[in-house]
């Protein structure tokens, strides 16, 4: 069942994606856009909270602060990138995190990790082919933007462990982010100035918010309910779901070039993540094994 969630949260990511171009193809601010992600879970969530009588306060506000700069920044930078890339070239750049991930602990815990060392290249390659089409054309600065975004992802994913280990619950840490997210763009619409939206724009917004809330939901019941680690690799999905709203409302036909490209960044997120979870298994029967060092 929880394979269905997972797949459920996929396909609500992509149509949040194909939501976010119609919005911006009809004239919506990228400062709308944000707002209206957002707004959704804050208002679902402290209604749920109220109901059911659960404090929204957190534990600790520092790890929440951290979390919260890197995955709003990586937000705005892949809603930017989704805005004006084709869409499965932007939703496979937001899925490099697991890549940067591999890299970072690669390099700062000096590990000789072959298994890691392979799913960083893999990935590398895989970026560049994705990235082809927008390499010294108008889109350079669209691509750079996912791509930093997946990098904050990152950040934002590490640090959403530690709430998680410090013990706080999932849906605050989906709520306060939320909060960070309507102020960020509501911050943003104050300074730039409303924009009178068609009733396309409207219609793309509100997919925007729905797809979102409904994805958010489902990927935190399927994390929830099962094998983190089936739950992690089809996640990927939302790439194949994401080429085929692009085909399908832009012809965005992805070249063969281009389907290598996401078949190795897909494949890299996966062996990123199997090698995470198998020595995150190991540790948790051996706490005395220790990580090669070089």
């Amino acid at each position: 069942m929880q394979s269905l969630w997972m797949i459920l949260a996929c396909a609500a990511f992509s149509l949040m994606g194909a939501s976010i171009k119609v919005s911006a193809e009809q004239g919506a601010l990228l400062a709308q856009i944000v707002l209206f992600r957002a707004l959704p879970s804050v208002i679902l969530l402290l209604a749920w909270a109220r109901l059911t009588g659960r404090s929204p306060k957190p534990i600790s506000w520092r790890l929440h602060i951290w979390r919260n700069v890197a995955g709003i920044t990586s937000m705005w930078l892949g809603f930017y990138a989704l805005s004006h890339l084709p869409l499965s070239t932007a939703v496979s750049l937001n899925y490099t995190s697991p890549l940067f991930i591999a890299g970072w602990m690669l390099w700062g815990a000096g590990q000789r990790d072959y298994v890691r060392l392979l799913a960083v290249l893999l990935g590398f390659v895989g970026v560049l082919g994705v990235l082809r089409p927008s390499i010294g054309e108008e889109h350079f600065i669209a691509g750079l933007a996912g791509l930093c975004g997946g990098a904050l992802g990152a950040i934002a994913m590490m640090q959403v462990r530690q709430i998680g280990r410090a013990g706080e619950s999932e849906w605050r840490t989906v709520l306060i982010f939320s909060l960070a997210g309507t102020l960020s763009g509501l911050c943003a619409v104050l300074a730039q100035g409303w924009v009178s939206l068609s009733w396309e724009a409207w219609l793309g917004l509100a997919g925007v918010g729905l797809s979102g809330m409904v994805g958010q939901l489902a990927m935190t019941r399927a994390f929830g309910a099962g094998s983190a680690l089936l739950t992690a690799a089809l996640q990927y999905l939302t790439i194949i779901f994401a080429a085929g709203w692009g085909s399908l409302f832009w012809g965005d036909m992805p070249d063969a070039v281009a389907w290598a490209g996401m078949a190795l960044v897909i494949s890299s997120g996966l062996l990123s993540t199997w090698r995470t979870y198998t020595q995150s298994k190991a540790k948790s029967k051996n706490p005395k094994i220790k990580p090669a060092r070089s």
